[in-house]
């Protein structure tokens, strides 16, 4: 008898190791870093025979990010490089979520155009040109990047039986077995993710300010579990710091398949006072304005917090997804709905990067294509105001639909973005005028907003259509033609009629927030995909920018080096 349980128990024993022996050792970082990503394995890269890599690279112009750091005291200089280390992390993180091995990709490429373009487009589509792929043998984007194996059907993602599937902050990874197994970003990016919580966190010994000290702490926290909330709070609450630093998976731009996953960036910035100075007033007539949108008052009762703040800054350090292609020039954040209905957001104007994009690229613009004799009204400040209404607007409206089933981000999957960026451009010009009419603006005149905003409209969308910034700006310039918002000239030029404008900008504003509201997802979708288009008559007009060597974008000289440090 003991021989036979003896037997059984060898059996058991060979059955275990047996079934040891299959299972990997690896961690999840290592499997991550041997991942072959998206781009298929081979030799040389090269450019596509159709594409000038000279004239692509050509459309974005240099321009040197720096400011005066005069007035910082010498701790919060000594903390800068600590930042700036730790914004690099986010920058390697970012490269692996787009394309996977960075360094593997970029050896591949000898011709040193090609290659600088392919570090600007953090891979090798064009971002500025519907993610057109620019190098020979390379097929469409994955629309879900490498949060995703390429691979991978919409069924089998519905069949993962894993609730954390759908996080912002998780992978989506094939098992030897074919199966999909869910992978924290925190396990997949161990070692960078410590490295940089540990520079954050000894960033936030130098801190001398309270809010910023705090702030620091729980973020570097944060990195290592994927729990942000607590953080946004504390970065809600950073009212005086004159160092702002933004970091960490934030936007979910980059996951085209289901709009969910949120990619790694970093921002250094540093507080311009006299600028924030003349911003302060208006975070306080937040809810005064979310009470007289133009649309049923079902779709504003909630009530946006008002400890949301304006603050100009100069950036000084774009890394990860900030700095792909087309580079912000405003944030507002946090994007979580719960922070927002309680706090409100945060909503900071990159002074700097605004200026150049305003002199390199919107004045040149306008004098094509704008009408001689409104081209008066293309002023600066409206620029600035426009883009800084737009962030005010990301925090009006609706955040949960009326069906009580959830967000409006989860009832409108992937083409939430492109609605919600549409409903800021146009709700932020609607808050500008309701703010002349008030008089709470009385420099300048609402005609500049306007027309700096048609101006700003062949700017962005010279970036494509592809992006859910492209789509919200043709959707906006489909409503406008419809309208009779604007006429085009003869002379190829064009002309804002303002009562027209006045109009079409509440009924847009009021048809996007109806449809946030409801959660009509098939609505929307039919809306961005018969308006978001590029008309014939624009494609010409922009052929005419192109002609006159006008930039497209901005890309950017910047470093500890820029400031001196």
């Amino acid at each position: 008898m003991l021989r036979k349980v003896m037997s059984l128990l060898s059996v058991v024993s060979m059955l275990v190791i047996a079934a040891g022996c299959g299972k990997t050792t690896k961690s999840e970082e290592e499997m991550e870093n041997a991942n072959q990503g998206v781009i298929p394995a081979g030799t040389e890269l090269t450019a596509d025979p159709g594409t000038d890599m000279a004239q692509r690279l050509s459309i974005y112009a240099p321009f040197t990010l720096t400011t005066d750091i005069s007035h910082l005291s010498d701790k919060e200089k000594q903390l800068l490089p600590l930042l700036f280390e730790a914004a690099g992390l986010m920058e390697e993180i970012y490269w692996q979520q787009t394309i996977g091995n960075k360094e593997a990709f970029l050896s591949r490429i000898s011709d040193e155009t090609t290659r600088k373009f392919a570090e600007i487009n953090y891979g090798p589509w064009d971002r500025l040109n519907g993610n057109k792929p620019f190098l020979a043998g390379i097929g469409e984007k994955p629309k879900g990047a490498n949060f995703y194996p390429v691979d991978m059907t919409k069924e089998e993602f519905d069949s993962l039986q894993n609730p954390d599937k759908t996080s912002q902050y998780t992978l989506i990874r094939r098992n030897d077995d074919g199966s999909l197994r869910v992978v924290w970003y925190h396990e997949a990016y161990a070692s960078k993710v410590k490295k940089a919580a540990d520079l954050i966190k000894q960033a936030a010994t130098l801190a001398e300010d309270a809010g910023l000290k705090k702030y620091l702490e729980l973020r570097a926290e944060a990195l290592l579990t994927d729990k942000y909330q607590e953080s946004d709070f504390a970065w809600m609450d950073m009212k005086t710091s004159n160092i702002d630093f933004v970091v960490g998976p934030i936007e979910n731009y980059e996951d085209a398949l289901f709009g969910t996953k949120a990619a790694q960036e970093s921002f250094i910035l540093i507080k311009d006072v006299e600028w924030s100075e003349r911003l302060a007033h208006f975070a306080a007539l937040l809810p005064e304005l979310q009470k007289g949108l133009p649309v049923d008052q079902k779709y504003k009762n909630e009530v946006p917090g008002s400890d949301a703040d304006l603050n100009a800054y100069d950036v000084v350090y774009y890394q990860g997804d900030c700095n792909a292609g087309s580079k912000t020039i405003a944030i507002n954040l946090p994007n979580d709905e719960e922070v927002q209905l309680k706090k409100g957001s945060r909503k900071l104007q990159l002074k700097n990067a605004m200026k150049a994009k305003f002199d390199k690229i919107l004045v040149p613009i306008s004098d094509v294509l704008i009408d001689e004799s409104q081209r008066q009204y293309i002023k600066f400040d409206a620029f600035f105001g426009n883009t800084m209404f737009h962030e005010v607007a990301h925090g009006l409206g609706i955040k949960n639909t009326l069906d009580g089933k959830g967000t409006v981000r989860e009832a409108l999957k992937e083409q939430y973005s492109a609605i919600e960026e549409a409903k800021a451009d146009i709700l932020g010009l609607y808050l500008v005028t309701r703010l002349y009419e008030m008089g709470e603006l009385k420099e300048g005149e609402v005609m500049d907003n306007y027309v700096t905003f048609m101006a700003g409209i062949f700017r962005s969308v010279r970036f494509g259509a592809a992006s859910a910034h492209g789509k919200a700006n043709m959707l906006t310039f489909a409503h406008f033609s419809e309208n009779g918002a604007f006429t085009y000239q003869e002379n190829g030029t064009y002309m804002v009629n303002f009562d027209k404008m006045k109009l079409a900008v509440e009924s847009l504003g009021g048809m996007i927030l109806s449809l946030q509201g409801d959660g009509s997802y098939d609505k929307v979708k039919e809306l961005i995909s018969t308006k978001s288009v590029i008309p014939t008559q624009l494609k010409a007009d922009l052929e005419k920018l192109k002609a006159a060597s006008i930039p497209v974008d901005i890309v950017f000289t910047q470093g500890k080096s820029e400031l001196g440090l």
